[in-house]
């Protein structure tokens, strides 16, 4: 069977034949290398990515990733402290979870807070007089406030705008959070809700470890969008300050 320099030697050989059929030759022979990554993600993107700058992807990427580590932190809540689970009124954790992970994405209210959301939900379900499921309301809490702070939006695109300030705020309220978990404690000194873990028995930081990367997720974004923005602030400034007229012939 004969190489593809061959057949492109061949090519050479014969003038008559299109460039375009050059073109192609060549085209193929690299797709079966190093085109082939580039190939498999067009494939395997989604059409509304065409949508999205890169920091708008990064945004979309990085909300997805902040919700999924709350709803496993959720699950992790529960296992250490299964009376909230009782509270729920449901059967197993994974319904529990769906059930919160619905109303945090599809913005609607959870009943046992009464109509609250971000950052009055949060201080409410770390009350000592909340008497509902604490786990499903704190989880609920901060992630209603992930979703405000980035303008009431999951997915970001090239019409939306961010508002960095407010996705540094909900960082720092969620450093805030897990200190209040980790110290809040109840009338009779027990911690509101068990999470971390230091005994001779052994350590569980999971929950800090969990929290850390989502508020270094927001912090990474904080810092995209405030160089976004800078940048376009300082092209135009470039513009002003280069400018040229444009030959018309």
């Amino acid at each position: 069977m004969p190489t593809v320099f061959q057949l492109i030697a061949d090519l050479f050989r014969r003038p008559c034949l299109p460039l375009a059929c050059l073109s192609l030759l060549l085209f193929s022979g690299c797709s079966h290398q190093e085109g082939n990554g580039f190939f498999a993600q067009m494939r395997d993107g989604q059409p509304q990515e065409f949508m999205q700058t890169s920091v708008d992807r990064m945004a979309t990427l990085a909300m997805r990733d902040n919700l999924n580590s709350l709803y496993r932190l959720m699950g992790k809540l529960y296992l250490r402290n299964p009376e909230e689970l009782k509270k729920s009124g449901f059967l197993s954790i994974s319904v529990a979870v769906k059930q919160v992970r619905l109303a945090v994405e599809q913005q609607q209210p959870l009943p046992v807070l009464g109509g609250r959301k971000d950052l009055a939900a949060l201080s409410y379900a770390m009350s000592p007089e909340f008497r509902g499921d604490r786990v499903g309301a704190f989880i609920y809490a901060i992630g209603s406030m992930l979703v405000t702070a980035h303008g009431n939006r999951t997915e970001f695109y090239m019409t939306d705008a961010i508002n960095p300030t407010f996705v540094h705020n909900a960082a720092r309220n969620i450093e805030k959070a897990t200190w209040i978990l980790s110290q809040r404690q109840n009338k009779d000194g027990q911690p509101l809700l068990f999470s971390n873990e230091i005994s001779e028995e052994g350590s569980n930081l999971s929950f800090a470890t969990e929290f850390g990367k989502i508020v270094a997720r927001l912090d990474l974004i904080t810092q995209m969008l405030d160089e976004r923005y800078r940048r376009i602030g300082l092209n135009y400034a470039q513009s002003l300050l280069f400018l040229n007229f444009l030959p018309v012939q």
